[in-house]
Order: structure tokens, then sequence, then C-alpha cells
């Protein structure tokens, strides 16, 4: 990896829905997973949780907890590793994974150190960058069996996470930028003095059980530095940045 200036920034990228587009097969492979899995544990041994059940807990534990995951894991005893090994066990992913080209090149272009941070497991993104050909542009991999404060799991969007981070990698707030498609996750780091910019191509739903639809116009939130498309719009929107 390639030394840095110092002044350059630090990105900090999110993977899915930000460098690919998840919502075209991925997510709702995961999302039928995830049916399953909360079904099989809410049910009573025997029959399955029905899917009222299902959608009502994964819709509150992840507007309570911002995560479906830490609901199921302080409500329900669940295994972190095995909740994301079952709900990302997808096969093989080269049918599903979709992206834009010149990706590699983008990431070339943007000056500065590149992180990946998602909140999807090791196993899983390590398997999506690969396809991608994108992990040689990136100095880290932040998946979110890393993302332990204090022994409890913290997934974006918590400031605990993100300031550790930041302490671990030697590097001022002010000099992130997080690139990210959901807005708790950037609203949360705008807080901590990150700079944000919020990815919209790949949005579908507003919620993670698909019920509800986004509104006709996505208005950027205040928290958000700059709200593009598509990440290849970066080296535009770099005066906007600094």
């Amino acid at each position: 990896m390639p030394n840095h200036n110092p002044a350059s920034p630090v990105w900090l990228f999110d993977l899915d829905n930000t460098l690919h587009d998840a919502s075209h097969a991925i997510f709702p492979a995961i999302s039928a997973n995830m049916n399953t899995y909360i079904a099989r544990v809410l049910g009573d041994g025997g029959t399955p949780a029905s899917q009222a059940v299902v959608d009502a807990a994964r819709l509150g534990y992840w507007k309570r907890y911002g995560a479906t995951l830490l609901g199921m894991i302080r409500h329900h005893g669940v295994s972190a590793a095995d909740f994301l090994h079952m709900t990302h066990d997808l096969g093989a992913l080269d049918k599903l994974v979709r992206a834009e080209k010149g990706l590699g090149t983008l990431l070339r272009r943007l000056p500065g150190r590149k992180i990946l941070l998602t909140n999807a497991p090791t196993r899983y993104s390590t398997d999506v960058m690969r396809h991608l050909g994108l992990s040689r542009h990136f100095a880290h991999h932040v998946a979110i069996e890393h993302m332990h404060v204090h022994r409890q799991l913290r997934p974006k969007p918590s400031s605990l996470m993100l300031r550790r981070l930041l302490r671990k990698h030697g590097v001022a707030a002010r000099r992130c930028i997080l690139v990210e498609d959901t807005l708790a996750n950037l609203k949360s780091a705008s807080r901590l003095g990150l700079r944000t910019v919020w990815v919209t191509q790949y949005l579908r739903m507003s919620d993670p059980i698909g019920k509800a639809p986004l509104p006709r116009t996505l208005k950027r939130p205040g928290y958000v530095d700059v709200k593009v498309k598509s990440v290849r719009q970066l080296p535009a929107r770099l005066h906007r940045l600094r």
C-alpha cells in the first residue's frame, strides 16, 4: 500500500448499495434467509412464527437498535456468528453481484486512504469485493465482526464504534469522509465531525422488510455534505468535501 499524504482524506466506504447494487438480488436473498431464521427462533419449536410476527420483530428491532441482529441477540439470545452465517449463505455470487464499471479507476483517482466499513460479515464482504475486483484499493477491511466495543457488538450507526475506529487508525474525524446509502449511519458520523456522502442510486425501500416505499424526491438532509447518485460522481464533488 503506497504512503499517503497525512493531510489527504481517509475514505470510509460502505459496501452494499454503495459499491454495488445489493437491492437487485443479494438483499432479497438475505431477507428471505433472515425471515426463515427469525421465524424458526420465534416459533414454538415445531411451527415457525408467522410472517406478520417476523416482520414486526425485524422492523421493531431495526428501529430500536439500528440493526435487527442486535435485537435478536438481546431478546432471543441468538449467536451473532450463527445469524450472520445463515442469513448470508447465498451460494455462488456470480449471478447476484451487479455493479457499475470503472470503480477501480474511480478509487485510484480519489486522493487518500480507503477503508471498507460494512455491517456485513467478513466472508460475504470479502467474496463480494473479490467479485468486484476492488480489494487492492482498500488499506483496511472492517466488517461487522470487528465492531465490538467493550465486548458488545456495535455496528453502524454506533458512535462508540466510529470513535474507536478513528482512534485505532490515528485519524481526526474532520479528515474522514463516510460514503454510504444509509442515512442513519451518515447522521451518526456527521455528529462526530466526519464529512458525509449519500449514495442514492440503489435505494429501493425505506425499511428492511420492503413495505415502505421511498419518497418520490430524496431530499438531502442537513447532515449530508454531498448527495450523489453514483460513487463515480465523487471526483467531481471533491471540492465540496474539502
